[in-house]
């Protein structure tokens, strides 16, 4: 059974400006040095009897740090990664303040082999990105995400 994880990605139309959506840096050792491919949108793992959307709201929250903005839901559907993991993706369009992000963290021994253990947080910066910026930054298995979006506010009249 692969496993499977539930993602918000927020959009926004700013004035004077097109479609922006919001995502976020990894936090840790890994990934500190890194800025392309090195983004993802707000997800995270659920058991396979949990409501995939509940479980998005609920990630958003622990790897942001408040609730997303209340708004019309958008179902993206599927996408599997290369690793096998299913993410299934709801698309919410609203504001957030991606400077005040206070993201949950985890625990590593860091250096490796230093016996030492460090907390890290999970997401360490979030950013508003046209899409064409987004499909540059973020891990390649979440790119195809962003056209999915688009056609979606297309097909419901929004520009995309």
């Amino acid at each position: 059974m692969p496993k499977r994880s539930a993602a918000l990605l927020l959009y926004r139309f700013p004035v004077g400006a097109g479609l922006e959506v919001l995502i976020a840096h990894m936090g840790g050792p890994f990934w500190a040095k890194k800025d392309a491919r090195a983004w993802s949108i707000p997800k995270g793992e659920h058991e396979e009897d949990e409501d995939p959307r509940s479980a998005a709201f609920r990630e958003f929250e622990e790897e942001m740090g408040s609730p997303p903005p209340v708004g019309q839901v958008i179902e993206l559907g599927e996408t599997r990664q290369a690793s096998g993991k299913i993410i299934t993706t709801y698309a919410v369009q609203g504001d957030f303040d991606a400077a005040k992000i206070r993201s949950n963290t985890f625990e590593m021994e860091w250096p490796r082999g230093s016996g030492k253990i460090q907390e890290f947080p999970e997401m360490d910066r979030a950013e508003w990105m046209s899409l064409e910026r987004a499909g540059e930054m973020l891990v390649k298995g979440q790119v195809p995400i962003l056209a999915v979006l688009a056609d979606r506010l297309r097909a419901n009249g929004n520009p995309g």
